[in-house]
């Protein structure tokens, strides 16, 4: 199977080199070599100064990436992360809370007035409960009476048969 799959390769082709293109080559940098003694140690100098004023400049680099190289920007939600000394940290003063915990704060008192305003029975639930209850307590007081009727008509049926 080619390589590729069924679909093909979809690299490029491998190129060979002539040999003698290699050899053309060898020989000019046998050249540059023999010639260029005395041209490679000025070359090793100026890179050695080239490559101090380079790491300079590579701290700016990191610090500016990209487009900050070019462009000042003052962005005022970008806060540096300062670390604090422990002597500098106040523990007596009180720690702000954040908006989930303020929320979730909020979300429970509101639940605990509501919830003693319905046991008052001043909320529409409560009052609308409360109705509820009464309309089936009367509901079960009749049934009450009832049973009691119906018990005491076979009370009185039954001490009629015996005599």
């Amino acid at each position: 199977m080619p390589r590729g799959g069924k679909k093909g390769h979809k690299g490029r082709g491998k190129q060979f080199s002539n040999p003698e293109e290699i050899d053309r080559q060898m020989k000019a940098q046998r050249e540059m070599e023999a010639n260029g003694g005395a041209e490679a140690e000025a070359e090793a100098e100026n890179s050695s100064e080239e490559s101090e004023e380079e790491s300079s400049s590579d701290d700016e680099r990191q610090r500016r990436n990209g487009v900050e190289g070019l462009i000042e920007i003052e962005n005022p939600n970008r806060l540096s992360q300062k670390s604090k000394k422990v002597a500098e940290v106040d523990v007596s003063a009180p720690r702000e809370l954040s908006r989930r915990e303020r929320e979730e704060i909020e979300k429970q008192k509101a639940k605990e007035r509501y919830m003693k305003l319905h046991l008052e029975g001043k909320t529409e639930q409560a009052r609308a409960d409360l109705a509820r209850l009464a309309i089936i307590k009367k509901q079960r007081e009749d049934a009450a009476k009832k049973r009691e009727e119906q018990r005491k008509e076979k009370e009185g049926e039954q001490s009629k048969t015996k005599r």
